[in-house]
C-alpha cells in the first residue's frame, strides 16, 4: 500500500483521509490476475435500458488491494457480482490469469468459484443461526482441495487468519459481535484458498469502530499471504486507508483509476474531487 503519511494534499480536506499505516508498504508490481476488457451489463430494452456497467476495463494485479470507490448506483456491486460470474456480461470479457472465462459453465464454472471468493455486506443473514461456526465452515468440505491437509486444520488455519480464537469453532451466531461474525464470513471465503477475495461492502453494516478492525483483517491477509483483493467501498476514506490502487465509478462508467496515491492527492476527475470534497471536516 503507498505511504500517504508522506504525500502531500493538494487541499485541508484531504488531510482528514485516514493516514495509511507505515508498516503497509506497497508490494512489487505483481502478475495480472484479473482483467476485464469493455465489460458492460445493461438491462431493459430501448428507452428504458439501464447501463449498470458500460464499457469498463481495467487490471487487478496480484498481491495488491485494488478498491471500486463511488456512489450507490455507480455500478460498483454490479461489476463485482460479474467478476463473479452471478451474471453474464451484456458485452466484454474477462480473463483470470490470461484465460478468458466469461463464457464458461459446468465444472469449469465451479473451479472458477473456488478460485475466486466473495465476502458480502450482511453479516448478520449470511449464517444459519443453528449452525455453529465449525458446521458453517465444515459444509464446503465437498468443494475443497485438501491436499493431505485435514478439515479441522483447514478451518484453524482459516480462524486464525482472520483473528479470531480456536473457541469460535463452536459458537452459534448469537454468541457473537456483527465484526466476529464478518470475520467468520472471510474465514469461509479463506477455506477456498482462493486467488482473489472480493470484498463487496463487507464494513457498511458494522458500526464505525469495528471497520477498521475489518480493513486491517484485509491488509494483513495481503501482506501475510499475498492474497488478492478486490474491496467494494462507497467510501472514498476506507478506499484510501486500505488500498494499493483504486477504480472510480459514476454512473455505470470507470472514470478515473490508478494508484491510491494519484487517485487520492492529483484526482484528475471532477467526481473524484467531489468525493474527496463530501469527505467530513475534523478540524479547522
Amino acid at each position: 500500500m503507498t505511504d500517504l503519511s508522506k504525500a502531500e494534499p493538494p487541499n485541508d480536506r484531504a488531510a482528514d483521509l485516514p493516514a495509511a499505516d507505515a508498516r503497509r508498504e506497497a508490494p512489487p508490481p505483481g502478475d495480472v490476475i484479473v482483467k476485464a476488457n469493455a465489460l458492460s451489463k445493461h438491462f431493459g430494452r430501448g428507452s428504458t435500458v439501464v447501463k449498470a456497467v458500460d464499457d469498463v476495463s481495467f487490471e487487478i494485479r496480484a498481491g495488491e488491494i485494488t478498491t471500486v470507490v463511488g456512489e450507490s448506483g455507480s455500478g460498483k456491486s454490479t461489476l463485482a457480482r460479474l467478476i463473479l460470474r452471478l451474471m453474464p456480461p451484456t458485452s466484454g470479457t474477462l480473463e483470470l490469469n490470461g484465460k478468458d472465462v466469461t463464457g464458461i459453465k459446468g465444472r469449469a464454472l465451479n473451479t472458477y468459484w473456488r478460485e475466486v471468493q466473495a465476502v458480502f455486506q450482511d453479516p448478520f443473514s449470511a449464517f444459519n443461526q443453528f449452525f455453529t461456526v465449525r458446521r458453517l465452515l465444515g459444509r464446503s468440505k465437498g468443494m475443497l482441495d485438501l491436499k493431505g491437509e485435514s478439515l479441522q486444520d483447514r478451518m484453524m488455519s482459516a480462524i486464525e487468519q482472520v483473528g479470531l480464537k480456536k473457541d469460535s469453532l463452536d459458537k452459534y451466531p448469537h454468541q457473537m459481535s456483527g465484526g466476529q461474525r464478518q470475520r467468520v464470513m472471510i474465514a469461509r471465503a479463506l477455506m477456498m484458498r482462493p486467488v482473489l477475495l472480493i470484498a463487496d461492502e463487507a464494513t457498511s453494516m458494522l458500526d464505525a469502530s469495528l471497520r477498521a478492525n475489518i480493513l486491517n483483517v484485509l491488509t494483513d491477509l495481503r501482506n501475510d499471504t499475498g492474497l488478492t483483493i478486490l474491496f467494494i467501498t462507497h467510501d472514498i476514506g476506507q478506499a484510501c486507508y486500505v488500498s494499493d490502487r483504486i477504480l472510480v465509478m459514476k454512473h455505470g462508467k470507470l472514470v478515473e483509476h490508478g494508484t491510491t496515491e494519484d487517485v487520492i492527492f492529483r484526482p484528475q476527475h471532477e467526481y473524484t474531487q467531489q468525493l474527496l470534497e463530501d469527505v467530513p471536516r475534523l478540524h479547522g
